[in-house]
């Protein structure tokens, strides 16, 4: 029997065209397949409040095509697997509510949950599977770094952001004669960087899959200094470190809390003014990446991932995630998306491009 009543969530850090999946989700269940879809506020966490959850029309995503964030909201902390509870005495403990989440969805009678996420949110959506919830995953993400797709919803958008910030740095760069370090997101995967690096015409990119040497960075700085390029630019992944040593957090993680990145373009501006004896400016791009409207590409590939994945649930598709390959929308199984983390090839076309260009990667 064809699913009736359809839940949906958006977890995870947010990404521009989490509401283009949703508009598509609500107007293909309506149109499509007369459907009625429920959404799911804050993540899983909507599930486990009163109030967290509530019909959406075609009417309620009438406007959001061109809107970035999610009208549902988002919670970066949200795995029920482990989720924080404050006890009775003011103490807190970390505990399992995937039972009461799974309860939840019983008794909103969803016939399947449409969970649109990164990594992290996927995973959970896989261990729900095999609690069996009939979830269907979406990829969402900036960083680009979830497997079997050839590319998540989001990443051109920041990618964008990106890019014109570099281009705008070009040119104070130039003028003041400065070493301008650009920290852009990437915990794991340096793809932002790589690319914006690459098509904003970074002298330098440095990306968490190759550990880099300070020697070589500065290197590449001073040279262009003594041949008259008395500026340099250079795009730094959040999550790139020196060779031999671990990446820089601003704040540790626990149990529940992954611990945040930041602080290795302040580190590599510092390094670059005391050996390369040039004036150097640090700017870390942060949560900007994430904002603002999602660019035409976005709002397609999201508004064909939307409706690809109401028509995966329609035919029983449970534990799948839709994805794109070879320009087409396809989708595969969560534990074939998630088996293999995508990272940065190094020895990609794009990668051998960049170095041909004379672009220096701190190695």
């Amino acid at each position: 029997m064809k699913p009736k009543r359809i839940g949906i969530t958006t977890g995870g850090g947010d990404a521009p065209g989490l509401n283009a999946v949703i508009r598509a989700v609500v107007k293909t269940a309506a149109i499509d397949y007369g459907a009625e879809v429920i959404g799911i506020e804050d993540g899983f966490d909507g599930l486990l409040r009163a109030g967290g959850v509530h019909t959406l029309t075609p009417g309620d995503v009438r406007g959001i095509l061109p809107r970035g964030g999610t009208i549902l909201g988002t919670a970066s902390r949200g795995n029920p697997f482990a989720r924080k509870v404050v006890q009775p005495d003011g103490a807190t403990r970390v505990v399992d509510m995937s039972d009461e989440v799974l309860a939840a969805i019983v008794a909103l009678n969803l016939d399947a949950l449409i969970v649109i996420g990164g990594d992290g949110t996927l995973r959970i959506a896989l261990e729900l599977k095999h609690k069996g919830c009939p979830v269907v995953g979406v990829p969402k993400t900036i960083d680009n770094d979830v497997g079997g797709t050839e590319v998540t919803f989001g990443f051109d958008t920041a990618l964008n952001t990106a890019t014109e910030a570099i281009d705008k740095l070009h040119t104070t760069a130039e003028s003041h004669h400065r070493a301008m370090v650009v920290e852009l997101m990437g915990r794991d995967a340096g793809f932002l960087a790589l690319h914006a690096g690459v098509a904003g015409g970074a002298d330098v990119i440095l990306i968490p899959e190759l550990p880099f040497l300070f020697e070589s960075v500065c290197r590449k700085v001073c040279e262009r200094a003594s041949r008259g390029s008395k500026f340099s630019i250079l795009a730094v992944a959040e999550g790139a470190h020196p060779k031999g040593e671990d990446p820089i957090y601003s704040i540790a993680g626990d149990e529940v809390r992954v611990a945040r990145l930041g602080g290795i373009g302040t580190l590599v501006g510092r390094i670059i003014g005391e050996r390369c004896q040039t004036e150097t400016r640090v700017t870390v791009l942060g949560h900007v990446q994430r904002g603002g409207g999602p660019t035409p590409f976005d709002r397609w590939l999201a508004t064909r991932y939307g409706a690809a994945a109401v028509r995966l649930a329609m035919r029983g598709g449970f534990g799948r995630m839709v994805a794109l390959q070879y320009s087409t929308i396809t989708d595969i199984p969560l534990e074939e998306a998630l088996a293999v983390p995508k990272r940065v090839d190094l020895s990609s076309d794009g990668m051998l491009t960049a170095r041909g260009l004379g672009i220096c990667f701190g190695d």
